[in-house]
């Protein structure tokens, strides 16, 4: 029986929890997740966990930040005056935000916390900085 390569194409279903228990992301329910590996479209940890996987082979693997989305970093966050937002938006923790860099890419916000007249902004990925467990089935190499 063949296993998963790099280049291999293949279809699985995953459920991601986080250290305790929450789940994040699951394709239980809807279409399998198809990519091809080694592409690099996945995280590092996710591809490499199905490298040597079976068709309906079934694993559960922990991937520590560095295998996932990176250690969260506080130089990617920013306290800005609320002055500075558009009267159009209303800031609110939660709420996620394009800002447009100088050079002019786009740069994916997300305000964590309102102070008085100061909101901080976060750059990070919200799974930066977690260890994320996964379950794992093969369904197809195509």
């Amino acid at each position: 029986m063949a296993t998963a390569a790099i280049g291999n194409t293949v279809r699985v279903h995953y459920t991601g929890r986080l250290s305790d228990g929450t789940i994040f992301d699951t394709s239980v329910g809807r279409e399998p997740l198809e990519f091809t590996i080694g592409e690099g479209r996945l995280i590092p940890g996710f591809e490499k966990a199905v490298i040597g996987m079976k068709t309906g082979e079934v694993k559960t693997v922990v991937l520590s930040p560095d295998e996932a989305y990176g250690p969260y970093l506080e130089e990617l966050t920013a306290d800005v005056d609320i002055s500075q937002f558009p009267p159009h938006i209303k800031p609110e923790v939660g709420l996620h935000l394009q800002i447009k860099q100088d050079n002019g890419s786009f740069v994916d916000v997300m305000i964590t916390r309102i102070t008085g007249t100061t909101v901080t902004l976060d750059a990070n990925h919200p799974l930066a900085g977690k260890e994320l467990t996964f379950d794992i089935e093969l369904l197809e190499i195509l």
